[in-house]
């Protein structure tokens, strides 16, 4: 084997190596920043007046409490990848899975991640801090593929086992932030995952009776929403438990599943 046969081997292993890695130099700033936290969490007394220092043994890690689902709004993974992997666009998530099925896992669930930006849920107002974000490759129109949504679920089973998530408690960008988000999609099967532990639904509304004194607002606060807008309220709730989001006012049909829904919330 001469030189140039060999120079061309030591090519192709680097354009190989490069491209099987190109997210190196991203993992580098991320280890250097959970160093940084590490490092933070270490510091006992903060405020460096060792003599009040009284360290307690009981003690943890902040769990999630909520995992919040959305959709890239982008055309591939990679673009997701991209754009949470640039300091100047402020947005992450903790999963991002693909069409294919594939997981990537961006950040530890411990972690406060940047994906539910300015929202709410009852009365938690700083969702980024209380929970976990997925994101689903999806340009917001389309529907979610077979192998996405089963990738979907094996983590979302993880999720609820390793941190308790309650069932409640699995819900979409645009339930916490209805003025703003219409992800995911209404192409989403909030039943499937409902059957499946992740979310709640009403069931069978032929015999259910709305009292006559029925505050439709009210219950839509009890389930969570936030009706400072009303009508954004009502089309997120439509979005997720209807797959319709084409009308902003409540019919007597809307109102049994709203009432039944308002039920297994209290």
């Amino acid at each position: 084997m001469n030189a140039k046969t060999n120079l061309l081997f030591i090519l192709i292993f680097l354009v190989a190596a490069c491209s099987s890695n190109k997210y190196a130099a991203t993992n580098k700033v991320y280890k250097k920043q959970a160093k940084a936290f590490a490092k933070e969490i270490r510091k006992y007394p903060v405020d460096g007046n060792k003599s009040t220092w009284v360290g307690t043994t009981n003690f943890g890690l902040r769990k999630p409490n909520f995992v919040i689902i959305h959709h890239t709004a982008q055309n591939s993974c990679d673009q997701t990848l991209r754009t949470f992997t640039l300091p100047r666009t402020q947005v992450s998530a903790h999963y991002v899975i693909c069409k294919d099925g594939t997981v990537h896992h961006m950040l530890n669930d411990y972690l406060r991640a940047w994906q539910a930006g300015r929202a709410s849920w009852g009365n938690d107002k700083d969702v980024n801090s209380s929970s976990i974000g997925i994101e689903l490759d999806n340009n917001g129109f389309e529907p979610f593929p077979a192998a996405q949504i089963n990738s979907l679920l094996t983590v979302l089973d993880t999720l609820k086992s390793r941190y308790y998530i309650p069932t409640a408690n699995f819900i979409g960008h645009a339930d916490i932030a209805p003025t703003r988000k219409k992800d995911p999609n209404v192409n989403f099967p909030w039943h499937l995952l409902s059957e499946r532990g992740f979310g709640l639904w009403y069931g069978d509304t032929s015999t259910i009776v709305v009292p006559p004194n029925f505050n439709d607002l009210q219950a839509l606060r009890i389930i969570g929403y936030n009706i400072k807008d009303t009508s954004a309220a009502i089309v997120a709730f439509k979005r997720h438990f209807e797959t319709q989001d084409s009308s902003a006012t409540f019919t007597e049909g809307d109102k049994k599943i709203l009432y039944d829904l308002m039920e297994k919330y209290q």
